[in-house]
């Protein structure tokens, strides 16, 4: 009896370690809805995957401090499949969970569609969308996570002109909102800047498999440009390919971010000389906290996206944020009041860069991250920076 009395402490002791090793952060929920299936799913598939890398490397590290709370990061995803109505029931998923912080969705009509959701239920998204009215007031829960076509549309229509000698362009585009709204910015900027467009009516529908008649009056015309406008990943190389093909010889272009294995897989030596938007980094301004998030991308997934060297940022935006001001976690407008003159040392460029809300020259008010405007030239399977630029 007195020999078992003894052994309590002890036993006590031992079971308090064990709860402490077993012991584990509380979690915050962040959320993503988007589109990671079908032909545009490289897209989302890039942010979820960032996420989830970043997450990792945040849990392994002991989790994130906020306030007196030392936090794990649970990345909640939901397919949206590139469906306005599964956007939105993707929105009211994240509400149910009390989740007030969302990356996606990664189009125009899904973006669009979640904004009541959002501003009802008090959520911060963070699209890859591009209509202006998301960012301009009244709405003020949308934040741009990337550069916008009419942003990034006339820095590369500039550089072709001063570099290229381009005179002339032409603009094809899938006929659904998305990249119709883009085509129409894209024309506006290449006419602001003296460009002779000779071709912006040539559509084709988004389940189009033969590319062939689609631009053969385009090749006709061979402008100097083609611009593929919001074109999907799955399609820019089939577009590539006819245009090739049928013997067109210019400058082809997007203003969206590509998948270079795509692009190698469905177009091969045709695609290079492609230029499109890509990741916010290059080998010369990354840091070594933007290799770590590379290695374990890869370690994560098998491969990775060029595009995520944008998409790694909105998480890192969000955290940053709630750090500045503990409260904006389960307060929103906390979080909106702090971007007014929030700035944090950014992790994954060299030098002394900083991580800031930008947006007045567009919209009017701070809503989009600041991250480089990185130009990429594709070529033998793999990306090359042609310029890097600055967006307000």
């Amino acid at each position: 009896m007195n020999k078992n009395i003894k052994l309590l402490p002890v036993v006590a002791f031992l079971l308090s370690i064990c709860t402490s090793v077993l012991a584990v952060n509380p979690v915050l929920d962040i959320g993503f809805v988007g589109v990671t299936s079908g032909p545009a799913a490289s897209w989302g598939i890039s942010n979820q995957r960032s996420m989830e890398a970043g997450a990792s490397l945040i849990n392994d590290a002991g989790g994130v401090k906020i306030g007196g709370t030392t936090y794990d990061i649970n990345i909640v995803s939901f397919d949206d499949q590139k469906d306005p109505k599964r956007a939105i029931a993707g929105m009211e998923k994240m509400a149910q969970k009390g989740i007030h912080y969302v990356v996606g969705p990664n189009v125009d009509d899904g973006a669009a569609a979640v904004r009541p959701v959002a501003e009802q239920q008090n959520i911060m998204y963070f699209p890859y969308a591009f209509p202006k009215s998301l960012y301009t007031k009244p709405a003020s829960n949308a934040i741009l996570g990337m550069v916008a076509n009419y942003q990034s549309g006339p820095a590369i229509y500039k550089y072709l002109k001063d570099n290229e000698g381009v005179k002339t362009v032409a603009f094809i585009a899938a006929n659904e909102s998305d990249p119709l709204s883009q085509r129409e910015g894209g024309v506006a900027a290449a006419e602001l800047l003296g460009l002779n467009v000779i071709s912006k009516t040539v559509t084709y529908q988004v389940d189009t498999t033969d590319f062939m008649p689609v631009i053969v009056p385009i090749v006709k015309l061979q402008p100097d440009l083609l611009v593929l406008s919001g074109v999907a990943p799955a399609n820019a190389p089939q577009l590539i390919r006819s245009a090739r093909e049928l013997g067109f010889k210019g400058l082809i272009s997007t203003e969206t971010g590509q998948d270079a294995q795509v692009l190698m897989d469905g177009a091969g030596d045709l695609a290079n000389g492609f230029i499109s938007v890509g990741g916010a980094s290059t080998p010369e301004i990354k840091s070594a906290e933007m290799d770590k998030f590379v290695t374990r991308y890869i370690e994560m997934f098998g491969e990775y996206n060029d595009e995520s060297n944008t998409k790694v940022y909105a998480l890192e935006y969000i955290i940053a944020t709630l750090k500045a001001n503990p409260a904006a976690i389960n307060n929103v407008d906390e979080f909106k009041n702090t971007m007014e003159t929030f700035t944090a040392p950014n992790p994954y460029l060299k030098g002394d860069r900083v991580l800031k809300y930008v947006g007045m020259s567009s919209f009017g008010q701070k809503r989009q991250i600041s991250i480089p405007l990185v130009v990429n030239v594709y070529n033998n399977g793999k990306f090359e920076t042609l310029f890097v630029a600055e967006v307000d």
